[in-house]
């Protein structure tokens, strides 16, 4: 093709702005190993804050702050059971990203 001819638009088939913008914030915020091995964790069923501390290797008060942020975006949810707080999957768009990562990225 010279530089002459003008290339025809081709049509393309793009999810909308505010999905694209929805899928970068999860991804954002999901861009870290120890949130990516809370919410693998997670998967398996519900756990108490101690739990996914040990399991992670990180301290307690480390952990509570990636599940806050990871709950703040409507990615977990938590509930109390008297003195301790346990962390389950709230959005169903996670183990299907966990899926894909493991798919594309794992060996």
């Amino acid at each position: 093709m010279s530089m002459q001819e003008k290339r025809m638009p081709v049509a393309v088939d793009l999810p909308a702005d505010a999905v694209l913008e929805e899928a970068a914030e999860c991804l954002k915020v999901m861009a870290h190993p120890v949130r990516l091995k809370m919410v693998n964790i997670l998967m398996q069923g519900d756990f108490a804050v101690h739990e996914i501390a040990q399991m992670c290797a990180t301290s307690p008060n480390q952990t509570c702050e990636h599940l806050r942020l990871l709950k703040s975006h409507g990615l977990l949810s938590s509930e109390r059971r008297g003195r301790t707080v346990y962390y389950q999957i709230l959005s169903p768009r996670l183990p299907r990203l966990i899926e894909c990562i493991k798919t594309t990225c794992g060996t």
